[in-house]
């Protein structure tokens, strides 16, 4: 074979830039396929055991809770006075409360309340915080400087205390603390999001988006928006146990859940009473904060972990 009729192996040279090929890369440069990287996560997540056990622990809590209506012995405000402050017996298997009332009951309808409470503040915190944060990160300019001003002097005090000071100004109760709540925790969600915001934002996929003249509003929603997602749900999960404990801090102090009504903090307060008498009214509640809080914790670690690279670089 001649040097004439040998065959050309080298690749073949790559088009010349142009206009078709600022839209190829537009649609070619991206993320990972979705489909493929939800099931890496699912695949991480399910191999950590924490995880696992803190989720399926949760899932039991929340469909005991929500069935509390159907399977709980008694109403949760059914008084009895004359079997007061009993131990643990076959009618009443965790015992009584002050008056009488059936603390398994209570227990139950309490969990409904509190889980309740917390998703509020957060699904609160997250409509608030998530958007603001893909502006202000997207944007940047002025309106990012004001959003992060606003941010640092939000997060420079207590949660818990801008939240008293808030119920203080409006008047007690659960919805009112929880909404306050959640506007008081929108710049921690702010925060993580506006970090993955600009992140996403140096992305190669992301200026050849804006190169080609894709709007801004398609941008957010189907380049940034997914890519930020892993970072906004860890956050949640680790904002979710916050404001449990929130929730239980501000009934406990009798800012929250109003008698009759049962939750987890409230019947600590109730416990609190009787301390001295008859502790363990409040090992109940106390267990059932603890279990829950943990499993949300174990599940923020989990999914944190699970989405490995794109959480760490928003942190």
């Amino acid at each position: 074979m001649t040097q004439s009729d040998s065959v050309d192996i080298r690749k073949p040279a790559a088009a010349p830039p142009g206009k078709d090929a600022g839209k190829d890369a537009g649609k070619e440069a991206g993320p990972i396929e979705p489909v493929s990287r939800t099931r890496a996560v699912v695949r991480r997540f399910r191999s950590n055991r924490s995880a696992v056990i803190g989720a399926l622990l949760l899932l039991a809590i929340i469909v005991v809770t929500a069935a509390a209506p159907l399977i709980a012995p008694y109403g949760p405000a059914q008084v009895d006075i004359s079997d007061r402050l009993s131990g643990p017996t076959a009618e009443h298997w965790l015992g009584t409360d002050t008056l009488g009332r059936d603390t398994l009951t209570r227990l139950m309808h309490g969990g409904r309340v509190s889980l309740a409470a917390a998703a509020l503040a957060v699904v609160i915190a997250t409509g608030i915080g998530l958007p603001l944060g893909l502006i202000s990160g997207y944007f940047g300019g002025v309106v990012d400087w004001l959003l992060d001003r606003a941010a640092d002097i939000l997060m420079a005090f207590p949660a818990i205390i801008l939240t008293i000071a808030i119920i203080a100004m409006v008047g007690p109760g659960l919805t009112t603390a929880m909404v306050s709540l959640g506007i008081v925790y929108a710049p921690r969600m702010y925060r993580v999001v506006r970090g993955s915001t600009l992140e996403v934002r140096r992305e190669v996929y992301i200026e050849a988006s804006t190169s080609i003249g894709t709007p801004h509003l398609t941008i957010l929603r189907k380049r940034v928006l997914p890519n930020i997602m892993p970072a906004a749900l860890v956050q949640l999960s680790f904002l979710l146990a916050s404001a449990l404990l929130a929730e239980v801090t501000v009934s406990l102090l009798g800012l929250g859940a109003l008698p009759p009504t049962a939750s987890w903090g409230s019947m600590l307060g109730q416990a609190f009473l009787e301390m001295r008498t008859n502790p363990s009214l409040a090992v109940y509640p106390g267990i059932a904060i603890a279990i829950a809080t943990l499993c949300f914790n174990l599940i923020g670690d989990g999914l944190r972990d699970a989405f490995g690279r794109e959480t760490r670089k928003a942190s």
